[in-house]
């Protein structure tokens, strides 16, 4: 990882975007600890990827608590398409699920 201030950044742009591209973050240091990190779209769209798929992880996990605290309902594709209506209204299957999930 490399450090600089703005006003060498400025200076010497195309140096800190190769160090960037090249795998060396770039860390512009600003007043008050407000820093900023130059690195390349490869390792920008990496850390991006990772943070989806911890967040995919986490509603995974969710989902598995869900299900073994039979916090969860079925439906038929009768019924998913039934739901797909502008007129569709919540069935009583829904309602009592419903009602559990507000008591426990």
């Amino acid at each position: 990882m490399i450090a600089t201030k703005p006003l060498d950044l400025r200076s010497n742009l195309k140096k800190y975007m190769d160090f960037a591209f090249h795998g060396n973050p770039v860390v512009i240091a600003r007043p008050k600890n407000e820093n900023v990190v130059m690195l390349s779209e490869q390792e920008y769209n990496e850390l991006a990827k990772a943070k989806q798929n911890a967040e995919y992880l986490q509603r995974i996990d969710h989902s598995y608590e869900q299900l073994a605290k039979n916090q969860t309902i079925s439906f038929s594709l009768e019924e998913l398409q039934e739901m797909e209506s502008d007129s569709w209204k919540p069935t009583q299957k829904i309602k009592d699920f419903m009602e559990q999930m507000e008591n426990e």
